[in-house]
This record gives C-alpha cells, structure tokens and sequence, in this order.
C-alpha cells in the first residue's frame, strides 16, 4: 500500500507543474482540483485499509548518497493519512465551485497540489531528511498560498509572519533529530528508536519536538501567524493548514515522543498538560473577542490543539506510570479529536469562505440574515458550530468526552506534579467548551439570524453546488462519528495498541453502540440512543405546535423597546455579545481596559466606549525579540565592507571551532 501513497504524491507533484501551465486557462481549476480530489480520495482509501495491515516499509534510492530514502506506513501514518486524504478531498470538492472565483490563479493552482503532496509525505517519511524535506516542502507551498492576494497590506505581513515561524520550526526540529541521531548521525527512525537516550538528551529532544512541532501546530505562545495566516489565504486554504497542517504538526510530535524517544517521564506530562490547558483557554478567549469570522475560526483551531495536546499529556503521564489502560483512552481521546476537529473545522471553514465568496466579506458586524439569503449553507454551517461546541449528538463531544473520562480515570497519581496539572486542565477543559459554546452562538447568530447588516449581505446568494456537497459531506461526517463513535475507536484501537501497549476496550458488541471507555460503572455514552431522542423530541415538537398553532400567517411590527425607526444596527453586535466575557477574563488574559466617556446632561455629543486590548505573547516574547534582531542586523551589517582577507579568517575559525565542537562530542 506504501507504493500507491507514494504514487499519488508523486501524482500530486505533477499536478503542480500542470496547474503552472494551465492556470490562466478555464478549465485549470477543474483539472487540479479534479485531479488532486481523486488523487486524495486514494490516500484516504489507503490509509484506511492500512491501518490494521501491519508496518509496510521501503526504502528508495533518492536523497543524500548511500543513504536513500526510507518510508514506512504503520498505524500512527495510516490514521494520518487519513486525515490528509480526508481533508485534501474535501478541500478540493469545495475548490471545484470556490476556485472559479479565484482573482490570482496562478498564485494558488500551482501550488496547491504540491502542499497536499508534502502533508502526505511528512506522514510517511521514515527518516530525518526525507520528515525536514517534507516539512519545509508543506511549509513553502502553504506560505505561497497564503500569498495569494499578496497586494494586501495585511497578506504580506502575515506572510513575513508565518515564513519566519515556518523557518524557525523547520530548524528546531532539525535540532531535534541531531540530538536524536547523535554522534553516530544515523537519520534513520529505526536507529533512532534503538539507541535509547540517555534522560537527557531525550529531555532535549523532547522539549525541541514540542516547540518545533508545537509552532507549526499553533500552541500558545507559539500561535502568533494562525490568525494572520488564515485569513489571508483562500477559503480551501485555510481549511487545509487549519484542518490537516496542524494536525500533520501533532503527527510530528507524536511520533517522535510517543515512538521514537520510548517511553516518557511524568515531568514530560506536566509540561505538555500545562502548554495544552493554556493554548486551549488562551485560543477560546481569543476567539470570543474577534469580529473577523476567519480570525475567529483560526483562533479556534488553537484552542482545539490545546484539547489535542491534553490528552496527548495525560497519555504521557499516564504510561509513565504504568497505567497502559489510561495511557491508551487518553491517546485515543487526542487522535479522535485530531480527526473529529479535521472534519468539523474543515466545514467551518468552507463555510467562512461560501460567506465570503457570497458577500465579500468577513467582517461579522456587516453580516446577518444569511439563513434567508443562503439556507443551505446555513444548515451546514450551523452542524459545524454544534460539532465544534462540543454537543451531542455531533463528533465534537465524543472526543471531548472522552478527554474528561481520562481526565477522571486516575486522580491518585503519586507526582504532585500531576495531581495539580490534571485537575487543572479539567477545569480548563470544562471553561473553554464552556466558552466556545459562547462563541459559536455569537457567531451563528451575528451572521445568520436577525436581519442584514450590510447591502452585501441583503443581496447575498446561495453558493454553486460543489460547495454545497463539500460541506454536507463533512456535516455528515460529523453526524456519523458522533452517532456511532465505537466503530472508529475500534478501527483506531492498533494506533494505541502500537505506541502504548494497550487499547480501550471493543466497543461495538455494546448494545445500542454505546461506548464505555472502561466500564459502565465509570460511564458510558450512547450516542445512537441521544439522536434518537433529539430527533424524536423535535419531531413531536413541531407536530405540537403545527396541530395546536393556527395556520393564519400574522404580521406585526418588531417590538422596538419604545424607540421609532429600530435599524439594524440596534441588533447584538459581537462587541457587545463578548463585553461581559472580556471585563471577567480580559484585564488577565489581554491586559484590556475601557474607558467610558459619558457627556453632562443637555450635552448632545455621543457616549463613546473606547476598548483596549494586547496580544501578550507579541507584546512580551515576538516585539522584543524583533526589537533584538534588527539591532544584532545593524551591528553586523558593518561585515559586508570587510575585506578578502578577513572573509577567510572568519571561514578558518569558524572551521576550527567546528572541528573542535565535533572532537568534544565524540
């Protein structure tokens, strides 16, 4: 099966050079994006045929000399392959109706294909070159994508942003395997798996992994470029790195602390829980003050990594120790929600960029009344926000469910370490679901319900069908893991049983298809069950109120709260939605502070609120180290006006100390 993937990468790399030749033609968006829809639908077969198949390895002779290229598809790769088919193939159905629209398509056609390429191969890559090459291969053709419309102000800053976020994630992961490699510089993940580092130089290894793959991921602070990035590029785009990239980034960090640095240490959780509850209750707070719909979802994508990297924590500390049955629910817990937040953000996002191709705009505060003007993508939008709120009976609570029962499966572990961190994050965990629900009401309602903000959303039409099928498809998805969540465990149970030693317990011999994760005494879900009663609930309704409401249609006026002329602009604003939430968690989380300005009696000028808020991770780590960079820049910029002779003397001690460095390391 490693051969097929392999081929529809290379597939992928040639649609690249196609879509360079055919993008200014009319049919160049259907035969990439037609091209690169089968082509990921294959990745997506395979891996989930593979997934129980064994280890498939293959090594090619390509790359550094006498080395080659070695690739490997086990379990962990599958199940990501997976996510990478699943979120090419819904991206690019969506970008068979979207990409028609596209200003610049010789900015994205080229390169799309090739950023699909490089997600899969990361996932397959069985050795450092092959894993770095691939790496920044994803990263250069997304950062190309994100500059797109790069005649906007805002597009090329977030482009300088993420390219110097994607440089810097790409060189500590290099740091990373150089440490893992060692002195013998064996790039090879066999040979990494059997030279057992000492504590150590895992310690290192494992501290590098979390902020190289943590960066590309968008773990607080390390989110900075999520939301300049996401907005800039195309709506297919910003699914693809906010659904997938981040989750080939949590593919990178599990692999190398799950499978390559061998069993983990207890500290090694603390850390790991400590970075996933801030990056999830940072992400949602975040969220709640944006206007910005995409800037939103971005945000939200952090917050879901945090969720992610939680369970990834408690599986850490977990099988450190030597609770492989708790190690192996919380691990799963974090892979279903990588899955379950591919699925759900991926429709989040077509939906954002269906809005957008629809009015122009992205601005919640110029929507409203969408769900006249575009029912269908309403509906569809709306089994994402449910999803992404975490309720029933969508996927988005199974995974996060799951999270709190291995939350509550060991609160007696003998570290203090743990026993602070792992309630810690389950009050965290609680706030932010809380709290995203919260934002999610704010952003349906601000840009479907009520009635227009704008003339471009008055005027606004339904999206082309292609679009349409691609958010159904996912919003079915979402349905169908979140009904019968016990398949997928069970399919994802070799995952576990590889990294961990041990899997949850089978789960579709239950009756109903309820899951237990442990047992029924610690609790159990049944989704099947939960829909039936919604659905049934909702239909009893409706009969109720059509059998017993009279049939005459009565019009009246809006109640106006005592004022004439009520315009739209006296609806809920998402200012005024998020104001109680950021006078609780703003002067701690943003620093923010809002100065009221009321004039005297018989004053006719207007009351004005002026808000202020601060990115604290720019303002104290990026802003400062910018700050740094440009002084160390002007001092060494005097260099440039040595002479010859000075050149070589720099080459011949930096040689020196090269030679020295290897000498003391041997």
């Amino acid at each position: 099966m490693i051969h097929l993937v392999l081929l529809c990468i290379l597939g992928l790399l040639a649609l690249g050079v196609v879509g360079a030749a055919t993008a200014r033609s009319p049919a160049g968006h259907l035969i990439v994006y037609g091209g690169s829809l089968a082509l990921s639908a294959i990745i997506l077969l395979t891996g989930l045929f593979a997934l129980g198949a064994g280890v498939e390895r293959v090594v090619l002779p390509l790359g550094l000399p006498w080395i080659g290229v070695h690739c490997r598809l086990d379990a962990l790769a599958a199940f990501f392959l997976v996510i990478t088919g699943l979120g090419g193939g819904g991206a690019s159905l969506f970008a068979l109706g979207y990409g028609r629209h596209e200003a610049a398509p010789q900015r994205v056609l080229p390169f799309y294909p090739v950023f699909l390429a490089g997600l899969s191969l990361v996932v397959v890559a069985d050795d450092a070159f092959l894993f770095l090459f691939a790496w920044e291969v994803m990263s250069i053709s997304s950062w190309a994508l994100v500059l797109a419309h790069h005649r906007e102000a805002a597009t090329l800053r977030a482009g300088q942003v993420y390219l110097l976020m994607a440089c810097f994630s790409g060189f500590v992961l290099l740091a990373a395997f150089g440490v893992l490699a060692g002195s013998a510089g064996d790039f090879a993940f066999d040979a990494m798996r059997a030279a057992h580092p000492t504590p150590a130089i895992a310690a290192l290894a494992l501290l590098l992994a979390l902020i190289g793959a943590g960066s590309k991921a968008g773990v607080v602070p390390l989110h900075v470029w999520l939301p300049l990035a996401h907005p800039a590029a195309p709506g297919h785009v910003s699914a693809l790195m906010s659904g997938v990239m981040t989750k080939v980034a949590v593919y990178g960090f599990i692999r190398i602390a799950f499978d390559l640095l061998g069993a983990p240490t207890w500290w090694a959780g603390v850390i790991v829980l400590a970075v996933g509850g801030i990056t999830a209750i940072m992400g949602v707070l975040h969220a709640l003050m944006e206007h910005d719909l995409k800037r939103l979802l971005a945000y939200h994508t952090v917050e879901n990594i945090g969720i992610i990297f939680i369970g990834l924590g408690l599986a850490m500390a977990f099988e450190a120790n030597s609770l492989a049955a708790g190690a192996a629910l919380a691990l799963t817990a974090a892979l279903l929600h990588a899955l379950n937040h591919s699925v759900f953000k991926s429709l989040l996002f077509f939906g954002a960029g269906a809005v957008q191709n629809a009015t122009g705009e992205r601005d919640m505060e110029k929507l409203g009344g969408l769900i006249h003007r575009m029912p269908k993508t309403a509906v569809a939008f709306l089994a994402g926000c449910v999803a992404i709120s975490a309720l029933p009976p969508l996927n988005g609570f199974v995974s996060e469910w799951l999270t709190f029962q291995a939350i509550l499966l060991h609160p007696d572990l003998p570290q203090w370490g743990l026993k602070i961190a792992i309630p810690g994050d389950g009050a965290l965990l609680a706030l932010s679901a809380a709290l995203a629900a919260a934002c999610f009401v704010k952003t349906f309602g601000l840009c479907f319900l009520g009635r227009p903000r704008s003339s471009r959303a008055e005027q606004a039409l339904e999206v082309d069908n292609f679009s349409l099928a691609a958010m159904f498809a996912f919003a079915a998805i979402c349905l169908l893991v979140g009904v019968l969540p016990g398949a997928v465990i069970d399919w994802m149970a070799p995952i576990a049983q590889s990294l961990t030693g041990a899997h949850m317990p089978a789960q579709l011999h239950r009756a109903w298809l309820s899951i237990a994760p442990v047992a029924d005494q610690r609790g159990s879900y049944d989704g099947l069950l939960v829909f039936v009663f919604i659905t049934a609930a909702a239909l009893i309704g409706a009969a109720i109120v059509h059998r017993l409401g009279s049939h005459a249609v009565r019009r009246a006026r809006l109640w106006d709260c005592g004022y004439p002329d009520l315009g739209p602009n006296s609806q809920y604003s998402a200012a005024s939605f998020a104001q109680p939430i950021r006078r609780v968690f703003g002067p701690l989380a943003f620093r923010s502070s809002e100065v009221v300005t009321m004039p005297p009696p018989g004053d006719l000028g207007p009351a004005r609120i002026e808000k202020h808020m601060h990115d604290l991770s720019w303002e104290y780590l990026y802003a400062p180290l910018s700050g740094i960079v440009l002084k160390l820049a002007d001092a060494f910029n005097q260099f440039q006006f040595y002479t010859v002779r000075r050149y070589l003397g720099f080459v011949f001690v930096a040689l020196i100390g090269l030679l020295l460095a290897l000498t003391i390391w041997q």
